[in-house]
């Protein structure tokens, strides 16, 4: 059940809240609707369309509860009638884009957009979502309650709008599908299942508008990523992509990933990721040369900063320095970011304890070790940073 509620969500509350755009209602009845399935599928069985069975019993729910409101607000509100028959079934067209555009309408405040995505499309909690954007989890649900709030109040129609309109909020939604990735990066069983999911999202915007070069850098980006997947891990712990082993990597998502780049590339507006799948494209040409070419991606990095100069891109700039021109120059670069959140950003501790150590400052290695493993959340990079730790009290 948990593989169908994970793989599913999306779709789900898209299909529950296009009718009356309330996301907060569609997602009390789904969750409704999985404790049914959880006390009866056990015993009877999963039913051979468990998606359409998970809309009929929410809907119903739905229902059951417009009917108490009225009752104990009769306002002059034409009932409709949610009920869906046992015979529903699911509709073909896909309802996550639609729903992807609602949550990035401008009458949703900007920093609330991102987060509203990856709750009501792709069901992270905002305690996960709040970690992604360095938040506190309290502040992150009082954001998305509003965003959805507001949703509602407005009657924000859920479809994918024309074209002229969808560029205001195409950003948010690449954003979003890119978060998704992020956030599954190593957690959980679940997280290659979600994984696919954003690269499936991703290819899916690629396929509707392949007349925008940062759409096509998004699927390429998401492709380089997971054709990396299976070598991540090595007994539990994570992997540092210069040290995977290229045998295990997928070689024909990454040629694809390397056509859509070019694709990209091809219509002459590069931004932000165009130039992260390019970043991704250099990792990925070691399978041929067997070697990284780190000048190349010291020069991506600065053109990423250009157009995106985030934490993490500062950070991963940082790493690369120290790879071209030394652990010192890293830790300048690293020493120069001035940003309160750097106090909770795990890379930004982890690639300082790596190039500290890199450094022969093994005392400082070990604090930053330390305050990374602190913060790491997902087993893989808390174990990994574990054993980085351990090295270095070995003689």
């Amino acid at each position: 059940m948990a593989q169908v509620a994970r793989a599913s969500y999306g779709r789900l509350i898209g299909i529950l809240s296009a009718r009356n755009g309330d996301i907060a209602a569609a997602e009390d009845a789904l969750s409704d609707a999985l404790q049914a399935a959880l006390a009866t599928w056990p015993d009877r069985g999963v039913p051979d369309n468990p998606e359409g069975w998970l809309v009929r019993v929410a809907r119903n729910r739905m229902t059951d509860a417009h009917r108490r409101a009225l009752k104990q607000h009769p306002l002059p509100i034409e009932e409709h009638d949610f009920t869906v028959p046992d015979s529903y079934k699911m509709e073909t067209a896909d309802p996550r884009l639609p729903l992807l555009f609602v949550c990035a309408h401008p009458g949703i405040a900007e920093p609330a957009r991102g987060p509203l995505m990856l709750q009501a499309v792709l069901g992270f909690t905002a305690a996960e979502i709040a970690r992604a954007y360095v938040s506190s989890p309290t502040a992150m649900s009082k954001q998305l309650v509003r965003a959805k709030e507001r949703i509602k109040a407005n009657t924000i129609p859920f479809r994918v709008p024309e074209p002229e309109i969808r560029a205001e909020r195409l950003s948010d939604v690449m954003e979003a599908i890119y978060g998704c990735y992020a956030l599954c990066w190593l957690d959980g069983p679940e997280a290659d299942s979600m994984q696919r999911e954003a690269v499936y999202l991703a290819d899916l915007l690629a396929s509707e508008m392949n007349d925008d070069p940062e759409v096509l850098g998004l699927s390429a980006l998401l492709a380089f990523l997971h054709s990396r997947r299976a070598a991540r891990l090595r007994d539990g712990c994570y992997v540092p992509l210069a040290e995977q082993p290229t045998e295990l990597w997928d070689h024909d998502l990454s040629a694809a990933a390397d056509m859509r780049l070019r694709q990209a590339f091809q219509l002459g507006r590069p931004d932000r990721f165009q130039i992260e799948a390019a970043i991704q494209s250099v990792h990925a040409a070691r399978a041929r040369t067997d070697m990284t070419d780190w000048s190349a991606l010291l020069s991506l990095y600065e053109g990423l900063i250009h157009f995106a100069p985030t934490l993490g891109a500062y950070v991963s700039q940082a790493a690369v320095v120290g790879e071209v021109h030394g652990a010192e120059a890293g830790l300048v670069a690293l020493e120069k970011l001035a940003d309160p959140r750097l106090e909770r950003f795990q890379p930004y501790w982890a690639t300082q304890a790596h190039l500290l150590a890199q450094s022969g400052a093994l005392a400082e290695a070990r604090d930053a070790y330390d305050r990374a493993i602190s913060l790491a959340v997902a087993p893989g990079a808390r174990g990994f940073l574990v054993s980085a730790r351990a090295k270095l009290d070995q003689p």
